[in-house]
């Protein structure tokens, strides 16, 4: 009897410490004021939700652990257990065939219902021309080079157009483009930037482009060919339905 006392006597003690620690205990982070609509399933989905909320990450390649000198870069880890990503973002500038000097690294958690959550950020403070340009990563193609310079809209956006109210399309962040040849294979994929610009470097050829869904926008915007000439980017718009009638 005075044995079993004794052991309800500290498991209550236990109960009482527990509640006592954890009381005052305030989250590391704080998640997103306001998910995006819809669950995360797949990497894309959950880099797609860090992306929205900081629109400068637009345009960031995956992390290859064969290419020297890459200066930023993503990773998509699934969360163990939990059905949730890890989203791990690096910029990096300075001499980066070397290694590069400065660094400033993120991690996000980005959970099921698609709420985003900041687990850590470190290094220093990133300078605007280490941020990737608008769609594309930082140093790959450029105003002379042969590719793509597509423009990324959604309209209309009012119900009556008026002389006074043109309700001109707005930029669409983070659509994602395929591109593939005549044959159907795939050859690259962009995605758009803050204001709705990507731009890729390709051999002059025949293309076809196929804009993938965007969350929040009614109609998608149909494949459509494209011919990639020598002497600068050819300029391409594509625009999506926001179903505003």
């Amino acid at each position: 009897m005075h044995i079993r006392r004794r052991s309800f006597v500290l498991l209550l003690l236990g109960i009482i410490l527990a509640a006592c620690s954890g009381a005052g205990a305030a989250p590391s982070v704080a998640p997103s004021a306001s998910p995006s609509a819809g669950p995360v399933t797949t990497p894309d989905q959950a880099l797609a939700r860090v992306v929205a909320i900081e629109p400068r990450f637009a345009g960031i390649e995956p992390f290859d652990p064969n290419l020297i000198g890459q200066s930023s870069w993503y990773q998509v880890t699934p969360a163990s257990g939990v059905g949730a990503f890890v989203v791990k973002i690096r910029l990096g500038w300075g001499d980066c065939p070397a290694g590069c000097i400065s660094e400033h690294i993120w991690q996000f958690a980005v959970g099921p219902d698609g709420t985003v959550t900041t687990q850590s950020e470190t290094g220093d403070a990133v300078p605007p021309e280490a941020w990737p340009s608008p769609g594309q990563p930082a140093g790959s193609a450029d105003d002379g080079a042969n590719g793509l310079r597509i423009t990324v809209a959604a309209g209309p956006t009012c119900p009556v157009e008026q002389a006074n109210n043109p309700c001109p399309p707005h930029p669409v962040a983070g659509a994602v483009i395929v591109i593939r040849d005549t044959n159907g294979n795939q050859k690259a994929e962009v995605r758009s930037g803050a204001d709705g610009m990507a731009v890729i470097d390709l051999p002059a050829g025949e293309y076809v482009l196929e804009p993938q869904p965007v969350q929040g926008l009614m109609g998608g915007a149909k494949p459509m060919n494209v011919t990639v000439g020598d002497g600068g980017p050819t300029e391409v718009t594509i625009l999506y339905d926001t179903g505003i009638r």
